[in-house]
């Protein structure tokens, strides 16, 4: 983080806090007091206010770690023997070294009156300028490179005017009493210092002439035993750093912060680490226990976690030439520090065991080991992510108001989030993965790019953060969409030859088809130097060339394109047109009863297929509520009042009004169910064997009903809408049946794709596999899926491409679910497959993925077989249809279950 924006960043926290707390008792800003006995300097302020963070911390928990990373900013403060010992010892120092008036006497004073961080820095300007035979510029270098300019040593209540000016003979003295001065003023103010920290837990008491003799501190009671007991201030004897090993480090625990602080500057970081995370490990469980000196506890946490990056930082120079093992490694111990920091850490726990795996493989000499790390790699970046986007949304908001009230730039203000995150543990952790991506890409052949869609493109660059955001945008140029954001839902802008990201939708999500079916090109771009360079030709006209594998591109001007290129406009694609479908008489119908009439493809195929695929492949009974039942329960008279509703919104959406879409999904959910289709729907049901809801009780059905009332809605879901709207189909004309199907209860969920997409070669199967429910690889989930392809004439023989890093997994009880089956999907021409919901009767249960121990991943005879499997299924199902297929399946105890089928587009 640069020195400036760090300074900004403690300022506003600073600036807050000593704003809310003068606010609360009563003081003005300037530390004048009101009444007599007020406080008037600032080291006390921040150590009232910590005492009123350490009571947060204690009585709320959940508020654990935003407390502590308000803490590394503020610093511990003091009053009594502590914040006086700042006023006395500048005294002592100028008496000692005969330095009284100037600059020396302007810093006496604005330290008698107001102490802040600032000071910390202006005494290492100091030492910095002394250290330089008195170079006054090196003064001022130190001063301005952390954000002190001299017009804020001016606006100081006491201002500082002059420079510095010392001779030779002082030198040595000032060096030996400004370094035991600024521990002091470190120990007030920056409770991220690790010797001062450590010192105030394990006790000490002064000593020396002149400088506070006589001042003690008691250490921490129940300090766990691998601590020691007392310290001698600041460890005026400090050994010199010696190189060790591993091994070292494993030496008595009651060595252990002695070992942390003898070897904090050593060029061989890792046994450094290990004691730093040992000694935060052992501190840990004190954190949550009640102690009256809790904010010694966390301030001494929040040094060694700054020391982990500190010492991390300094060993950059070293990984450049460090083999994958060692990077991975460091890896390991940063998850770990950041673990011990987080409140919510599931998922950072279970990165770690992934690494923890990795490491296994590379060493065990598997040969997949750097295609797993870079699962787990970018399933780290998603968590950092996560976190980032958390911080966020918690304090950037805080930060405008305040920053608007303290009358901060804006600039500064707007960076706050940013600079807080790269101030704290994740920062360190990101930038070692970054390090370590392009070598797991170079071991397992990735390459930059993974191409989805692999079409030539000619067209303009524009940058856009989300492709959400433009989706329903249309563009006059050919335009190549570079977005940092892909969910995997989105609907591609017309006027789009082009999309690409740093973002990992899966190659079987709804936007991939989409760009397929669109011939749009569409990529993964992993190097982050290729991203940059796309981002900077903003407004420029690139070809680019794709492969199955890799992208390149170029400037090309508008005259040296032809007019057979993309450049020229396309032609309008041929009008697809919808039959509207009539109610037939029936609420509810059983397979044997499926015809074009009745219902959409999704509900023919799965019936087709009962009887006709091997025995091994299961086929889930189903029941359909037909076309037009929607509309027969809306003319209803239990539901005229929805009706007359839906019609005045029908009339908004046709004059334009698309903004009263999500009024109409709610005003679906009013009606109110006939009782002839509850009965024809439970006849079907138990005639079909299929559990019916109502005998777990009325709720059990409502519940039901509500789900069939969603997919009816999701017709007017805006990306299906607008969908429609842009190939002129008769949304009026749109029917939507339901079918039916029990839920089985899935270990993994396949989409299966018979030749693959990414290639176009008819002779390979390609196939996702994730854990539990398919709604996380056809939904907008972060994370990749298990990918793998596997050749028609070896099925037996399946290649894994990609690892999971997908962080949630959905599960759910026995169920049944209501898929959507309109007449508007599988049109030749328009692949609507996707566009419409698919609800199941109860809610999923989100569960964190531990893919360490899943048999998927860690067993090769277990993976062979269920791969195999779910690629004979796919190939045997095409041999039936006679084309290509798209395919939806699960597995369960070892299974393969296939629940759709349409043509592959």
């Amino acid at each position: 983080m640069g020195k400036v924006a760090e300074r900004v960043t403690v300022s506003v926290w600073i600036n807050w806090c000593i704003h809310k707390f003068y606010n609360i008792h009563g003081f003005n800003m300037r530390g004048v007091g009101k009444k007599k006995g007020q406080i008037s300097e600032i080291s006390q302020a921040q150590d009232r206010l910590v005492d009123k963070l350490q009571n947060v911390y204690k009585s709320y928990p959940q508020y654990s770690e935003l407390v502590r990373m308000i803490m590394s900013t503020v610093g511990r403060g003091g009053e009594g023997d502590v914040g006086q010992r700042i006023r006395d010892e500048i005294l002592v120092v100028q008496k000692k070294n005969n330095c009284k008036g100037g600059m020396m006497e302007e810093w006496h004073q604005k330290l008698h009156n107001n102490t802040s961080p600032d000071d910390v820095i202006i005494c290492q300007a100091l030492i910095d300028y002394i250290k330089s035979d008195m170079d006054i510029s090196v003064y001022w270098n130190t001063l301005n490179s952390n954000g002190i300019t001299k017009e804020r040593l001016l606006s100081y209540d006491r201002a500082i005017r002059n420079e510095p000016k010392f001779t030779s003979d002082q030198k040595e003295g000032l060096l030996r009493d400004l370094g035991n001065y600024m521990r002091t003023l470190k120990a007030v103010h920056s409770g991220a210092d690790l010797e001062s920290a450590i010192s105030n837990c394990m006790g000490y008491r002064s000593e020396g002439k002149g400088f506070m003799v006589g001042v003690k501190i008691n250490p921490i009671s129940g300090l766990p035993s691998g601590f020691p007991v007392i310290f001698n201030i600041f460890f005026n004897s400090k050994k010199a750093s010696v190189h060790c090993s591993s091994s070292t480090h494993k030496r008595a625990k009651q060595e252990l912060l002695q070992f942390v602080l003898e070897h904090v500057e050593d060029k061989n970081v890792e046994p450094l680490l290990e004691g730093l995370l040992e000694a935060r490990a052992e501190l840990k469980p004190l954190l949550s226990t009640s102690n009256d000196r809790l904010k010694d506890l966390l301030f001494m946490d929040i040094a060694l976690d700054s020391t982990v990056r500190t010492a991390i930082e300094r060993s950059y120079e070293e990984l450049k030439n460090a083999k994958p093992e060692k990077i991975m490694y460091l890896v390991t111990l940063l998850l770990e520090n950041l673990i011990l920091s987080s409140d919510n850490n599931e998922d950072l726990i279970y990165c770690w065991k992934g690494w923890d795996r990795a490491l296994t493989m590379l060493k065990s000499g598997e040969n997949d080991w750097a295609l797993f790390a870079k699962s787990v790699l970018d399933r780290t970046r998603l968590a950092l992510a996560s976190k980032g986007e958390l911080y966020h949304q918690l304090f950037q908001p805080s930060a405008e108001y305040l920053g608007a009230l303290l009358g901060l730039d804006q600039w500064a203000v707007s960076i706050f989030t940013e600079e807080m995150i790269r101030s704290g543990s994740a920062a360190s952790l990101s930038s070692l993965v970054n390090r370590l991506d392009p070598i797991l890409r170079s071991v397992a052949n990735l390459g930059s790019w993974q191409v989805i869609s692999p079409v030539e493109a000619v067209g303009y660059i524009v940058v856009v953060d989300e492709l959400l955001s433009v989706q329903n945008k249309t563009y006059e140029k050919p335009t190549i969409l570079v977005a940092k954001t892909v969910s995997g839902e989105e609907e591609i802008p017309d006027g789009t030859v082009a999309v690409l990201t740093p973002d990992m939708p899966d190659v079987l999500s709804h936007v991939s088809v989409r760009a397929r079916n669109s011939k749009v090109c569409f990529a993964t771009c992993f190097d982050t130097d290729i991203l940059n360079d796309l981002r900077a030709q903003e407004g420029k006209l690139l070809s680019l060339k794709p492969t199955s594998a890799d992208i390149t591109y170029s400037e090309v001007k508008e005259e040296d394109v032809t007019r057979s290129s993309n450049l020229e406009e396309v032609d309008p694609s041929p009008t697809i047109k919808l039959v509207k479908k009539q109610f037939n008489g029936s609420y509810a119908i059983s397979s044997d009863e499926f015809t074009s009439e009745m219902v959409g493809a999704k509900s023919r195929n799965i019936a087709y297929l009962k009887g006709k695929v091997p025995s091994w492949v299961g086929i889930p009974t189903s029941v359909a509520l037909p076309f037009g039942v929607f509309e027969k329960v809306l003319s209803d008279d239990l539901n005229r009042g929805v009706s007359e509703k839906l019609q005045i919104l029908n009339k908004q959406l046709g004059a334009g009004e698309s903004d009263v879409l999500g009024e109409i999904r709610k005003t679906v959910l009013e009606l109110a169910a006939p009782p002839q289709l509850v009965q024809e729907l439970k006849d079907k049901m138990k005639s079909s064997e299929m559990p019916w809801p109502g005998d777990e009780g009325e709720k059990r059905w409502e519940q039901a009903w509500m789900a069939i009332k969603k997919v009816w809605g999701s017709k007017w879901n805006e990306r299906a809408y607008f969908s429609t709207k842009k190939v002129k189909l008769d949304h009026d004309f749109l029917c939507m049946a339901v079918l039916v199907q029990e839920i089985i209860n899935a270990d993994y969920a396949f989409v299966i794709h018979t030749t693959n997409p990414s290639s176009g070669d008819s002779s390979e199967i390609y196939a996702e596999v994730v854990k539990g429910l398919g709604e996380t690889l056809v939904g907008a989930y972060p994370g990749r899926a298990l990918s793998f392809i596997s050749k028609k004439d070896n099925l037996d023989s399946p290649k894994v491409l990609g690892y999971p890093s997908k962080p949630i997994g959905l599960f759910i009880r026995r169920s049944i679910i209501f898929r959507s089956d309109s007449n508007g999907e599988d049109l030749e021409g328009y692949a609507g497959a996707g566009l419409y919901d698919s609800v199941p009767m109860d809610e999923e249960d989100k569960v964190i993925l531990d893919y360490s121990c899943d048999p998927l991943i860690v067993d090769v005879d277990f993976r062979k077989s269920i791969l195999s499997s779910i690629a004979r299924a796919g190939d045997a199902i095409e041999k039936l249809y006679g084309s290509p297929q798209d395919i939806e399946g699960v597995v369960r105890d070892g299974k393969i279950y296939v629940v759709q089928t349409r043509p592959q587009m």
